[in-house]
């Protein structure tokens, strides 16, 4: 338990900050394994779709500070080479 206020204040803002980012990371990983279905059936048009849905996705979480830039550049570079195996070049 906290004995100080700014204690206590820095644990009601990581309470919210822990929300906000269960929110963003939750909206990645539904948008990555929407792609990931795409990419498992084979649909075209849908993966290009997704794929830009989900590179948007991870680089607004990186600029929320949710995933780290190494981390969202990884997801990203995967994501795009598993997609264009499909689509082709």
């Amino acid at each position: 338990m906290a004995n100080h206020l700014s204690a206590e204040k820095r644990n009601r803002q990581n309470k919210k900050k822990k929300i906000r980012n269960a929110a963003v990371r939750s909206k990645v990983h539904t948008q990555e394994r929407k792609l990931e279905e795409a990419i498992e059936n084979k649909d075209k048009a849908a993966i290009k779709d997704l794929l830009s849905k989900t590179i948007s996705a991870i680089s607004s979480a990186h600029s929320k500070g949710v995933f780290h830039k190494r981390t969202a550049s990884r997801k990203i570079a995967r994501l795009s080479r598993r997609a264009q195996t499909i689509i082709g070049k």
